[in-house]
């Protein structure tokens, strides 16, 4: 998929389903991966050989941090994930400003604040790589369709859609590429409750849930942790050097029907 040895990678929300698998992958790949999260992943640090942090995405003085921890620790940075986001399943006539917020503050803000911090530290070792540097937004296909029941959670991944690729333009010359991955519904906890909700909008009981949301996958399955993280290590590699400012979709072909 992409040799990372020798680059630095950081993971945000790694502590479980896609942000776990990501690190796995990229540690896989031959990358030195700090992996990021609430509370530290230390086990899965310990796994992979890599290093683990505490971070709150949406805290400003927390990235600051983070880019401290990579050049100190690790000695800079090639490669961000921002992996770190919150569901939400409501209408939006009982979507409280609250929520609102909430949702923004990580999938948005949380994104917008990793970019930011990590700019100097990924532009100081582009020229290390073909292809040069890079960050990878987790979004999901809900930021391409809509869904009804979830335009909070649609309005911040098409946020994050967008941040990217205009991210993408400004960053080309400093030879920091800028990408995007679009999940459809991945076997993760936060895949539960996208099952949940689904069953809770139309009545069924979970497992006539999980199998009707399965089945509107043309692909006829949901898709597995390990699939996302194939697409993250091909956009952070030197594989993807001619992709920037482009939508991964990685969803069994939903949005495509």
């Amino acid at each position: 998929m992409g040799d990372l040895t020798g680059r630095v990678a950081l993971v945000t929300g790694a502590g479980r389903g896609i942000g776990a698998a990501c690190a796995r992958a990229l540690a896989e790949a031959g990358a030195q991966v700090i992996c990021s999260d609430l509370s530290a992943p230390d086990d899965l640090a310990a796994e992979l050989g890599g290093l683990a942090m505490a971070q709150d995405v949406t805290d400003e003085a927390g990235w600051t941090a983070a880019m401290d921890f990579a050049r100190r620790e690790a000695g800079g940075l090639d490669i961000l994930v921002n992996n770190a986001g919150l569901f939400l399943m409501k209408p939006l006539t009982e979507t409280t400003l609250e929520d609102w917020r909430r949702i923004h503050s990580v999938n948005v803000e949380g994104v917008f604040l990793g970019c930011r911090a990590a700019i100097p530290l990924l532009a100081e070792r582009a020229g290390r790589w073909d292809g040069g540097t890079a960050i990878v937004n987790l979004s999901s296909m809900a930021g391409l369709v809509g869904s009804a029941g979830a335009v909070c959670y649609n309005a911040s991944k098409g946020a994050v859609r967008l941040l990217t690729k205009g991210l993408a333009m400004e960053l080309a010359a400093a030879g920091v590429r800028v990408n995007s991955v679009h999940p459809g519904v991945i076997e993760t906890s936060m895949g539960d409750e996208v099952i949940a909700a689904f069953s809770g909008a139309t009545g069924l009981g979970d497992n006539e849930a999980r199998t009707q949301l399965a089945a509107r996958h043309p692909l006829g399955r949901m898709g597995q942790p390990g699939n996302v993280a194939d697409a993250v290590v091909f956009l952070a590699s030197s594989r993807s050097a001619f992709v920037t400012g482009s939508e991964l979709v990685v969803d069994g072909g939903f949005t495509a029907n």
